[in-house]
């Protein structure tokens, strides 16, 4: 059957129908040839400090070496915890450089979540910002881990480096008191890895596109999160379809150097894609350690252009509440891409009477390297749709019986593309995919006559909190363990400014169980964006024959209660 894709009349000139990953026999191969191009280019600035495309580059062969000299298997997975810090990349760069495979790990995580992603990824190397090393020292004995990487926020800054770390650790007390040193995982400083590694010999291993690189982390149904596999040829493929749907609006810019704002986390999808996107095209990133911090964030945009502002609706929204964000000079932005969550249309324009650059929006998922639908760059008006498959990627919609929808008619989106990955770690994923191989998202959308897909709703039960995936199944499990909670329920309520917020039902054994009592619980046992805002006690929840909670009913009450 041939695919109708009406989609396909609409692409800018200059845009491919489809891309070729197999141009390159391995990821490291369009990596080098970002080096080799760009050499003298700025890759990164961050608090000031420049990094060179030939920095990161020396300092990921410094990695690379050090971790063959470790004598860890070929294909080992090596965890990297880090914010936005100039190390990141050439980490990364260097984990995969060394013939391993690398499972980005949130920073902001607690333990109980870290223990996971560890025992799950089988990790036996950790790179860490001692920020976060609290959280690892509370875990590492269980876990497979055998060597520690130890790295502070200005280890790569020069002088620069040592005030920020002195302050970071002195004056504004930003580590947490830990103790990693035992004699069952040695843990070596990262600039220790830098000189040892420089004059350590690097053997480049043997490569190819099928095998794995990333094991990238994303919210389980189960209540536990999954590790999708993303294979060499999934991330080269993501790089070469941004390059190409950016291309009409980038191959205008005249500057000599196009600056991109990196203000989301390096560890999330998005981020990761855009990395790619960047690198392939020489880019300058912006790289933002602590986003949260809104004045610190402002002053950084006033030091240089920026030309690209990739976020999430919630980062736009707070940003147009700085006074100060109005004042910036926005005559060289030339594209903001909105993702990772639902762009609304009030931000939407606001942003553009603003900043005069319209946000377009996007969809993409983890298990697609965050390649999916995109609207036109070069398209001036917001229009609240996701926009149309980008090149190579194919997009059906089905119903419940697994039969394609009409137009303008809601169905479940499943995917097919060479960014699109083969399954999960560990679990059994035939249940992912169509009988024709289509990767089934969750999500539920429309397409209209022109291909242009609008997202409905989701499937699943998930909460999408500031783009970031939350699993109701999670934060019960956990939040069950709380003293004095007999049974509780977990669903998504409308937030404006996180889009959504994550409500609880509790379901109390007695007075003694208080909002301050939970919500304490919930901080020490769950990631911040996913502890609950909202709490509500009621006697009993709605559940089904078998006993199974009926979330719906619970949105429904919410909305009844505050209708």
């Amino acid at each position: 059957m041939t695919l109708n894709k009406p989609w396909l009349n609409h692409y800018p000139n200059g845009v491919p129908k489809t891309i070729n990953p197999d141009k390159y026999s391995s990821i490291m191969e369009l990596y080098e040839e970002c080096f080799e191009r760009f050499r003298m280019h700025p890759m990164t600035i961050c608090m000031g400090v420049t990094h060179t495309y030939g920095d990161v580059d020396k300092a990921s062969l410094a990695v690379a070496a050090w971790l063959q000299a470790q004598d860890i298997p070929k294909g080992s997975v090596v965890a990297l915890m880090m914010p936005n810090v100039p190390q990141y990349l050439p980490t990364m760069i260097g984990i995969l450089r060394a013939g391993y495979v690398c499972t980005p790990v949130n920073p902001l995580y607690t333990g109980r979540e870290l223990r996971h992603q560890l025992n799950d990824s089988g990790a036996q190397v950790i790179f860490v910002v001692d920020n976060f090393a609290q959280a690892l020292e509370q875990v590492v004995d269980e876990t497979a881990i055998k060597r520690i990487v130890l790295s502070k926020l200005g280890d790569i800054m020069g002088l620069k480096g040592m005030l920020v770390n002195t302050i970071v650790r002195q004056v504004k007390r930003l580590i947490p008191k830990y103790k990693l040193d035992d004699p069952r995982h040695e843990v070596t400083k990262f600039p220790d890895v830098l000189k040892k590694g420089k004059n350590l010999p690097f053997h480049p291993p043997k490569m190819s596109l099928d095998q794995l690189a990333i094991l990238q982390y994303t919210g389980g149904t189960t209540g536990l999160s999954k590790g999708t596999i993303l294979t060499q040829r999934n991330i080269v493929s993501a790089a070469l379809m941004a390059e190409a749907w950016y291309r009409p609006v980038t191959s205008e810019i005249n500057e000599v150097y196009i600056n991109m704002v990196m203000a989301l986390p390096l560890y999330h999808i998005f981020a990761f894609s855009l990395s790619l996107l960047g690198m392939r095209s020489g880019y300058t990133f912006i790289l933002v350690p602590n986003p949260r911090d809104m004045p610190g964030f402002v002053k950084t945009l006033s030091k240089q252009p920026f030309h690209i502002f990739p976020a999430v609706n919630t980062l736009f929204k707070a940003l147009l509440e700085q006074p100060s964000f109005k004042s910036l000079d926005f005559s060289p932005l030339r594209i903001t891409q909105a993702g990772g969550m639902a762009a609304t249309e009030q931000t939407a324009t606001r942003w553009l009477e603003v900043t005069g650059c319209p946000m377009v929006e996007g969809w993409g998922m983890t298990e697609g390297v965050a390649g999916g639908t995109a609207n036109l760059i070069t398209d001036r008006k917001f229009n609240g749709t996701i926009g149309i498959p980008v090149p190579s990627v194919d997009i059906i919609l089905i119903d419940e019986d697994g039969e394609r929808v009409g137009l303008n008619q809601a169905g479940e989106m499943c995917i097919k593309g060479p960014n699109v990955t083969s399954g999960y770690l560990n679990r059994d994923s035939n249940e992912d995919f169509t009988s024709e191989g289509y990767f089934r998202t969750g999500d539920i959308a429309s397409m209209d006559e022109k291909g242009y897909f609008t997202l409905l709703d989701r499937k699943k039960d998930m909460i999408l909190v500031s783009g970031f995936n939350v699993f109701p199944n999670e934060i019960e499990s956990v939040m069950l363990d709380c003293d004095g909670i007999i049974d509780c329920a977990v669903i998504g309520i409308p937030d404006e400014r996180q889009g959504e917020a994550v409500k609880i039902y509790i379901v109390p054994a007695d007075n003694n169980v208080t909002k301050e009592v939970i919500s304490e619980f919930a901080l020490d046992n769950l990631t911040g964006y996913k502890c609950p805002r909202h709490i509500e006690f009621v006697s009993e929840l709605p559940k089904s024959n078998v006993g199974k909670v009926l979330r719906q009913k619970l949105r429904e009450k919410h909305q009844l209660d505050h209708s």
